[in-house]
């Protein structure tokens, strides 16, 4: 399918990896101009050249900074102030007790997972609006709509996600803006798989065991039961981001396998 994305540019945050990497991948398959963002020049080169390899229609280009501080956001619009598409995958979890989150801890989850995302869309979302095209598309997590007792503040940085893309997408009525939010589930990546590593139950479980276990004890309402794939989400990300998804405006798009026992 032709999403029609060819000559579109795109800002893809945090990209030299999983879910970023797929979805600048998937767009630079479509033709998008991708400015990839990530903090280690060594792992953003690599993301470019694996780009490049995979998507001869796209130009891709990294840029190094690191886009949790504000300086690092004002580095990046000077050099790139123009953009149809903003990605804002930016994001860390962790596991940690309630009572043990220090006040530190929640300022650096809320700077690094939302104060990332609505710095840059406070720059580019109103040049948008001047174009009457654009889509900002925000990545949350299925953590963001049931907090999981074990990283809460991990859980309210995605939900505070949900919130600001709802309220965006509020200001682009009659226009060709969208702003919508991403929320995958558990998701393949070597991070997660040393996180998953930690709920073993028991020792010498191979990886596929360890997966097993966590959906039949964590994640029990999951249609699919497995990990989902990276290029899984980007695909969706890719459709919100294209002409095609138009109608999607104001939405929490789920990619989760099901794990919402919910209708809506």
């Amino acid at each position: 399918m032709d999403l029609q994305l060819k000559g579109k540019t795109a800002i893809v945050t945090a990209a030299t990896a999983g879910i970023g990497l797929a979805i600048a991948k998937t767009l630079a398959k479509e033709g998008t101009d991708v400015i990839i963002t990530g903090r280690t020049q060594d792992k953003l080169a690599a993301a470019v050249a694996e780009i490049e390899a995979n998507a001869p229609l796209g130009k891709v280009c990294g840029f190094l900074a690191d886009l949790s501080t504000s300086e690092g956001v004002e580095t990046l619009i000077s050099q790139h102030p123009y953009t149809d598409i903003l990605v804002n995958n930016l994001g860390y979890y962790e596991a940690k007790p309630f009572t043990e989150i220090t006040d530190e801890d929640w300022w650096h989850m809320l700077n690094v997972n939302v104060m990332s995302g609505v710095r840059l869309s406070r720059h580019y979302f109103p040049k948008m609006l001047e174009n009457n095209w654009g889509r900002v598309i925000f990545m949350s997590s299925e953590v963001g709509a049931f907090t999981p007792p074990d990283m809460v503040h991990y859980g309210v940085s995605k939900s505070a996600l949900l919130a600001v893309s709802r309220g965006m997408a509020e200001l682009t009525k009659g226009t060709g803006v969208t702003v919508n939010s991403v929320l995958p589930s558990a998701t393949r990546s070597e991070g997660i798989m040393d996180y998953l590593r930690q709920t073993a139950p028991r020792p010498n479980m191979t990886d596929q065991q360890i997966e097993a276990h966590f959906f039949e004890t964590y994640r029990p309402s999951s249609l699919i039961a497995r990990m989902i794939e990276a290029d899984e989400i980007a695909s969706m990300v890719a459709l919100l981001a294209s002409p095609l998804g138009s109608a999607s405006n104001g939405a929490a798009v789920r990619v989760e396998g099901g794990t919402f026992r919910s209708i809506l």
